[in-house]
């Protein structure tokens, strides 16, 4: 999975959320992280402090053993994260997408 550009990086934002470099930042380092620990498909959605990750299904079983699990909270807990969650539906594209069709229901 290559870098993403700036750009890239602002659709780990949910909508209405400030795109500012500091939260760019915050998101590539997370990425960064799970590239370093051979993840090849996922995304760190930014919730206020946490980091929602999603990682493809096929590896979601080596980052849900307790050791990789530990792994991941901490690297992303010093990339400046305060919260790590693991998304059990694995990667998929337009996940904020769920906001605006919840937010469509109401």
């Amino acid at each position: 999975m290559a870098e993403c550009t700036p750009s890239c990086l602002s659709s780990r934002l949910p909508y209405g959320t400030e795109v500012s470099p500091e939260r760019l930042a915050l998101v590539e380092k997370g990425e960064a992280a799970l590239r370093e620990l051979g993840f090849r498909q996922f995304r760190v959605r930014l919730h206020d402090r946490l980091a929602r990750i999603e990682i493809a299904p096929d590896e979601l079983p080596r980052a849900l053993t307790a050791e990789m699990r530990a792994v991941i909270a901490e690297k992303l807990k010093a990339a400046g994260f305060l919260y790590v969650a693991l998304d059990l539906e694995g990667y998929r594209q337009g996940s904020l997408n769920a906001a605006l069709r919840a937010k469509g229901k109401g």
